[in-house]
């Protein structure tokens, strides 16, 4: 979780983004084809992002990317638009709105083609973003094929982060299991848990990839007969999310607070219950 503060200014201060309505075809110099692209600050968006994601200020967040998406728009600024819809794409997943979110997944991948991406990393991550909300709303296969072309892209890149290669297996797992290939699913949890050994902090992406992997043991043999197996990975993503390694921060918050429910399920209530109580201390001091 970056810092909300930014150069020019301190944390909390007034930009003009957040009081000023987004630009006006009518009053200001036309945009055209001929006119010069107008791109849209993606890193320090992202920061302010992240500040509204840690006080889990989900309209705030919302307003935000709308308006930089409507910048970038009349920017002529497809980049941009490539990386807000992403981003729309995730924040409407997370927020249960099916409609937007598939939506905005279909126009960035339409804007892949306009981009000549192919091939590249923001091809692939286009692709894994879309494919993980088609999987949210339950177009399982639909998403297999587009984990599919994002990981043809990620294997075969030299420049691919771990990170992202850790993403694509994890999530490309939570379909197969969906879809009832527990092998395939299962190993390819095996490869997000190596790759994610590579990563500085990547402990709690680790610790998902584990509470998965017992999902799906459980799917495929039953809780009483997978009971060892769950219960060694439920202990190894409880030791995972311990690690002092892992900042405590407004991630570090959302991940506990996602992990809780699968403690409890499996009957580690004592656990789910600290990762409750870790989560909610954490994001009271971004309320603060």
């Amino acid at each position: 979780m970056k810092s909300t503060s930014h150069p020019g200014g301190g944390p909390g201060e007034l930009r003009k983004e957040d009081y000023v309505e987004p630009r006006c075809l009518l009053c200001d110099p036309p945009y055209g084809k001929d006119a010069a692209i107008h791109p849209v600050p993606q890193q320090r968006i992202a920061e302010k992002l992240d500040s509204y994601m840690a006080r889990r200020d989900y309209a705030g967040a919302e307003r935000h990317l709308l308006y930089w998406l409507e910048e970038a728009i009349l920017g002529g600024d497809a980049r941009g638009e490539l990386f807000l819809r992403n981003e729309l794409t995730g924040h409407y997943r997370k927020m249960g709105s099916k409609e937007k979110a598939l939506e905005n997944a279909s126009r960035a991948l339409s804007l892949l083609d306009s981009l000549s991406f192919d091939g590249s990393v923001s091809y692939g991550t286009t692709c894994v973003n879309a494919a993980t909300a088609f999987h949210a709303f339950g177009e399982h296969e639909r998403a297999l094929q587009y984990f599919e072309k994002a990981r043809s892209v990620y294997e075969k890149g030299n420049n691919t982060s771990p990170q992202l290669l850790g993403g694509l297996y994890n999530n490309m797992g939570l379909v197969c299991n969906a879809l009832g290939k527990y092998g395939e699913a299962l190993s390819l949890y095996e490869k997000a848990l190596t790759v994610m050994e590579q990563v500085p902090g990547g402990v709690l992406e680790q610790a998902i990839t584990c509470l998965n992997m017992a999902d799906t043991i459980a799917a495929r043999d039953g809780n009483e007969a997978g009971e060892k197996q769950i219960n060694e990975l439920l202990d190894r993503a409880e030791m995972l999310l311990k690690d002092p390694s892992a900042p405590r921060d407004g991630y570090y918050a959302f991940v506990c607070e996602k992990c809780a429910p699968s403690f409890s399920w499996y009957g580690y209530f004592q656990t789910a219950q600290e990762l409750t109580d870790t989560a909610e201390t954490i994001y009271r001091t971004y309320d603060s």
